[in-house]
């Protein structure tokens, strides 16, 4: 393959030189204008590479003569990056996103998919994480959720039985009492450095705090701000540090990796993690017996409410408006969610995938109890909303934990931001 110069050098000069265009179409030329480009965070890393041979063995098969590039971005100046090509109407065919908000904010700069993927509905599970106003714009790669783990060899250390984690909220805490007591172990892991632990806390308390039918209509946006249970979120949020339950220093402590290190550790018996390939059983089960990481439905709060799985689409492709190839760019797409390329990632790097064929039976105890939550799963809290409301979400769970805000103060905040789009 030929060297080029990183499209996001190319951009940041370009941008400088020329500044911010909007043309619809691309003029990039390069070597082929046959080439795919495509960018991610992902490309670099080790435990993508067999994924990665799988997708370009499987689109070779029917575009032999067509390149792909892959350029891997920092993940902090990712949507930094991604929209300074968007402005410019320049950049990658192919593009991975995060689904939620940070997709659906940038549709207009990405390609209706449903004519392309029709065949793969019934495979792949994730969808509604990458579509809005009933057009589907990405491809789900892995299913992204926020389980509670929960470390099987504490609890035996405590006299609890780990096969038997408490169902409700008091005993859930007299728990982590007796946890903290006989081994020195806190209850939570927990990092909002950068405002990512209130997400996690979010979607992983939110179903045994609202009702059924308080979920749903969240996630249909008919979200209801005065509700005392939606209250309830943030004063146990606020609760839970305020007890002791977490780790010192949640606002100075990093999600990724330092609150995840604690549990991996053995210094927080319980911890809100992923479902993806990061911060999850795999990553765990380096450092744990992967026999003693447990996963354990949210403990009850309100006696009304039916804990659940929150999981939506974690990551997918989409293509850019601007591609001079839509159809092989759409093609592409398929093969980096094709099931062969979806088993390498899962088996390579722990993700679940959004492949319902791929098989997970050698993977490790958490996986199954993972996979079965999943059939009665519903869609995260925080993804419902606006990646401009989560931002401010991040913010006002500061200073929910350092006193400098109420709880009625935050939810009216957020409300409004909610209304706004």
């Amino acid at each position: 393959m030929q060297q080029r110069t990183p499209w996001s050098a190319v951009l940041v000069l370009g941008l400088v030189l020329g500044g911010c265009g909007s043309a619809a179409v691309s003029d990039r030329t390069g070597p082929s204008g046959d080439d795919l480009v495509v960018w991610d965070w992902k490309s670099g890393d080790a435990n993508a590479a067999a994924y990665l041979d799988e997708a370009r063995a499987h689109f070779a098969k029917s575009h032999p003569d067509v390149d792909v590039e892959f350029v891997a971005q920092p993940f902090d100046q990712y949507y930094t990056l991604l929209g300074a090509a968007i402005q410019s109407g320049r950049g990658p065919d192919v593009i991975l996103f995060n689904g939620g908000g940070q997709l659906r904010d940038r549709v207009d700069a990405l390609l209706p998919l449903d004519e392309y993927v029709a065949e793969d509905r019934r495979r792949l599970v994730g969808w509604d994480a990458f579509t809005h106003a009933g057009k589907t714009y990405a491809a789900p790669v892995t299913l992204q959720g926020h389980p509670l783990y929960y470390n099987k060899a504490l609890y035996e250390q405590a006299g609890l039985d780990p096969e038997a984690p408490a169902g409700n909220w008091a005993d859930f805490v007299e728990d982590c009492g007796a946890i903290t007591d006989r081994t020195g172990a806190g209850c939570f892991g927990v990092g909002n450095k950068e405002g990512i632990g209130i997400q996690f806390f979010l979607s992983a308390m939110g179903s045994a705090v609202l009702t059924p039918d308080e979920y749903d209509r969240w996630i249909a946006g008919e979200r209801d701000w005065t509700s005392p249970n939606v209250k309830r979120i943030f004063e146990l949020w606020q609760q839970v540090d305020a007890a002791g339950l977490n780790n010192d220093g949640v606002n100075s402590t990093a999600m990724f990796n330092d609150a995840f290190a604690l549990f991996q550790s053995g210094r927080a018996a319980h911890v809100i993690g992923l479902v993806s390939d990061v911060g999850h059983w795999k990553d765990f089960g380096e450092f744990l017996d992967p026999d003693d990481v447990g996963v354990m439905a949210a403990p009850v709060v309100n006696p009304g409410a039916t804990p659940s799985l929150p999981y939506d689409g974690g990551i997918g492709y989409g293509v850019a408006k601007w591609t001079r190839d839509p159809e092989a760019a759409a093609d592409l797409v398929r093969s980096l969610t094709s099931t062969a390329a979806l088993g390498a990632f899962s088996a390579d790097a722990g993700a679940i995938a959004a492949d319902t064929t791929v098989d997970v039976s050698a993977a490790d105890p958490a996986v199954a109890a993972i996979t079965s939550a999943i059939r009665t799963g519903k869609p995260a809290l925080h993804v419902a909303l606006s990646s401009e409301t989560v931002d401010l979400m991040g913010r006002l769970s500061q200073q929910l934990l350092s006193g400098s805000t109420t709880v009625d103060e935050a939810v009216a905040r957020l409300a409004a931001s909610d209304a706004a789009g």
